[in-house]
């Protein structure tokens, strides 16, 4: 039998600002006791790992605030607008980030980042048949794009030095695809 569901008794917007909301809930548990749970809402994210037709991947370096490092290599990624589809997000952020769109869009996996404590929902693809695109970086977006061999990516994956949940998750599904 599945464990009995909480029941949320209050909830209360603690922050808000254009990417997260943060919100405290007075939960009820299945006993009747009572806790406080922070979530924390991001929405909706797309990665994609594009592949070029002789196998290289397409892979963007940038400084990522909170880790505090820019050498650290991961796949395309961003949040998905309110009035997108996650395909038409995967496309947008390829323009975005490495100046082309996919001709043929693959879903691979669709996931929660953190289940615990994070309200968000990632949707990954795999891109392949890339056409030229006007790259045009968001505002706060410093972008390095490198084409690397894909089992240099995926070496870089199990040795822990890309360490981006969306990346890890879309190389190790390219890979089980590719060696199936």
């Amino acid at each position: 039998m599945p464990p009995k569901p909480w029941t949320t008794r209050a909830s209360r917007e603690v922050y808000r600002n254009k990417w997260i909301s943060v919100r405290e809930d007075l939960a009820e548990l299945p006993d009747g006791r009572t806790t406080i749970y922070g979530v924390v809402t991001m929405g909706r994210a797309v990665g994609v790992l594009p592949f070029l037709p002789d196998g290289r991947v397409l892979m963007v370096r940038q400084y990522r605030y909170v880790a505090r490092e820019n050498q650290r290599w991961e796949m395309p990624t961003g949040g998905i607008h309110a009035h997108e589809t996650p395909e038409q997000g995967a496309q947008r952020e390829l323009g975005e980030e490495i100046g082309y769109t996919a001709g043929r869009l693959t879903p691979i996996s669709t996931f929660y980042s953190s289940k615990s404590v994070c309200d968000e929902t990632c949707y990954l693809f795999l891109g392949h048949d890339l056409a030229p695109a006007a790259a045009l970086p968001d505002e706060t977006e410093d972008l390095e794009v490198a084409a690397l061999p894909f089992d240099e990516v995926l070496d870089l994956v199990v040795r822990s030095e890309i360490r981006d949940a969306m990346t890890v998750i879309a190389v190790l599904h390219a890979a089980r695809l590719h060696s199936g």
